[in-house]
């Protein structure tokens, strides 16, 4: 295990293993109960609302209020039975997303990640994992989306600290569902005009199971 500072800023940082990505799968109820009680939900923006289509503004104040706003997005994530979530389908413009979502081999994680940034990985590390895909954001739709079955994520913590994830499998889906919509994109703009129109038309015939912001 690298050694992590003992001083008072980094008491609250995930440990890391000897490659420094963050253990995020030790405490997992613990982690995310805590956040979540202090937690308000909010209901989740859809497809078409201007805060999902742009790329976010970097986190540059890492306080209280950063913390206020992880809080409500492990409460809302809650709510709608996500497994990750982030700021702007709560309608903040803020590069910041949390998850809470098991590997194929079914180990939980439990993270918060700001100004997420993906490797670049090489060809060999790309073995391309075509399952189904879908978003809190594109309610009761589904499409097949082809996506690297590993996936590494640089960025800060909740305090500011730098930090590396990793995952592999349905959470390395969910890095990288994640971060590209704190850069403006959902997974249906991924996908082709066909299969785009045919993940609207199941959301329009469908009803939400959690409560959304309505597109005026």
């Amino acid at each position: 295990m690298a050694q992590q500072d003992t001083d008072q800023q980094h008491m609250d940082v995930l440990p890391v293993d000897d490659e420094g990505f963050v253990i995020d799968t030790e405490d997992t109820d613990e982690r995310e109960s805590a956040w979540r009680e202090r937690g308000t939900s909010r209901p989740i923006t859809v497809v078409g609302n201007p805060v999902l289509h742009k790329e976010c503004k970097d986190v540059t104040a890492f306080d209280a209020e950063l913390e206020r706003l992880v809080a409500d997005m492990f409460a809302s994530q809650r709510t709608a039975e996500g497994v990750g979530l982030a700021a702007n389908q709560i309608g903040v413009d803020l590069k910041v997303f949390v998850y809470d979502c098991m590997d194929d081999e079914g180990v939980r994680h439990v993270g918060v990640l700001c100004n997420p940034k993906p490797v670049d990985l090489p060809a060999e590390r790309r073995r391309l994992d075509d399952s189904n895909e879908g978003c809190l954001s594109v309610p009761t739709a589904y499409a097949q989306l082809a996506r690297p079955d590993y996936a590494e994520v640089t960025g800060q913590d909740e305090k500011g600290n730098p930090v590396k994830v990793r995952g592999t499998g349905y959470f390395a889906r969910c890095l990288q569902h994640e971060t590209d919509h704190l850069y403006g994109y959902l997974y249906i703009d991924r996908l082709s005009k066909r299969e785009r129109k045919d993940a609207l038309r199941q959301m329009a015939e469908n009803e939400p199971r959690y409560p959304v912001v309505a597109n005026d």
